[in-house]
């Protein structure tokens, strides 16, 4: 990673509801611009889960949502929880199960496996077992646990109420099975309560983001934070756009670099492979760069839902039309002519070659 630097502002003395209860968890706290390895991420044993654990609040973050990194140990389990902020989950490594019920209702148990995604109903009672006995089951989940706990700052309301969300589930037993459906087609907006493997699902063509580049958004467990994949060819590069805060970016397949500033600021590069994490800060342009050989593939897991909208998150913008039309892309005419040099050099030192050509 280079760039500036990431460290806090030494003014900011006084502490939020949030950054105070994560202080009181006992676990790590990953702070910066990236993660290089969400894999080899160091855990602390972490008391209320029940297995090992640390936060991520990258810059990027800026108090609208978290990451956090469990691991569960072989053949173990996690302790139940709920709690009234929504978490969307993607296995890193690993295969098991989770077992939900509401209370007094019935349990019902499904299966996942290495790069599932889905989001535990609110305030609904969860479980997480490793299915393994021979190695440790390890997930990354990003939540909206800074917006709630600094909304009520009261973790026993957070952790203890007892009220059913029953609009978002009502104990059906095939909410993690039935099939998905498109929200939007014309938006690519998927309508789903579980994906079995990020890396094979199907995506679509969403042109306006340049490069013959492939999408899917996701809507899940009717949540008001939502996710969707990206994946550009060997040899290109995505346009540079900006939106909100809080979009975690984890790459899925592929390697590569993003670029991330600030109008009229230096850049901040992070070079990325499978397992890298990293978020860009609110309205900073950010383009991603392919310099691998195969199709690069990103999940990013953010706010932005279509269905349940809520503006007071950061304003998602216009992150696929011309800033010259009131948008928030540069368009690839428009780019700083050293994007394509620096791009090509990149690519000539592992003997591979621009493709950008067609698009520029």
């Amino acid at each position: 990673m280079t760039g500036p630097s990431a460290s806090h502002d030494p003014r900011k003395k006084y502490r939020s509801a949030y950054q105070r209860w994560v202080q009181t968890e006992g676990i790590p706290v990953v702070e910066g611009y990236a993660v290089e390895d969400l894999n080899n991420l160091p855990l602390a044993p972490w008391g209320r889960k029940g297995g090992k654990g640390a936060f991520i609040n990258l810059v990027g973050n800026e108090g609208v949502n978290d990451t956090y990194v469990c691991e569960i140990a072989p053949g173990g389990s996690l302790k139940p929880q709920k709690h009234l902020y929504e978490e969307t989950i993607l296995i890193l490594n690993g295969r098991g199960a989770t077992t939900l019920w509401q209370q007094g209702g019935p349990a019902q148990t499904f299966e996942w496996q290495e790069w599932s995604l889905f989001a535990i109903p609110i305030n609904t009672w969860h479980q997480h077992f490793n299915g393994q006995g021979d190695r440790p089951v390890r997930y990354v989940a990003s939540t909206s646990a800074p917006l709630i706990m600094n909304l009520f700052h009261n973790t026993n309301f957070i952790f203890g109420d007892s009220f059913i969300f029953d609009d978002r589930f009502s104990g059906e037993q095939d909410y993690f099975t039935r099939p998905g459906k498109f929200f939007s087609v014309e938006d690519r907006i998927w309508e789903t309560n579980f994906v079995p493997d990020t890396r094979k699902v199907k995506l679509y063509r969403w042109n306006e983001r340049g490069a013959g580049g492939d999408n899917i958004h996701f809507e899940l467990s009717d949540n008001t934070m939502t996710a969707h994949i990206s994946e550009f060819p060997v040899g290109t590069y995505k346009k540079a756009h900006r939106h909100g805060p809080g979009g975690n970016v984890i790459i899925l397949n592929g390697e590569g670099y993003s670029l991330m500033w600030l109008e009229g600021q230096p850049k901040v590069k992070v070079g990325w492979r499978p397992g890298s994490m990293f978020v860009p800060p609110d309205k900073w342009f950010h383009q991603h760069f392919n310099t691998g050989a195969e199709p690069a593939r990103y999940l990013a897991l953010r706010w932005g839902s279509k269905k349940n909208i809520l503006d007071v998150i950061g304003k998602i913008g216009r992150p696929d039309e011309d800033i010259k039309k009131g948008g928030d892309q540069i368009e690839y005419r428009d780019q700083d002519p050293e994007i394509e040099a620096i791009y090509a050099a990149e690519l000539s030192r592992k003997g591979l070659r621009s493709k950008m050509g067609q698009f520029l």
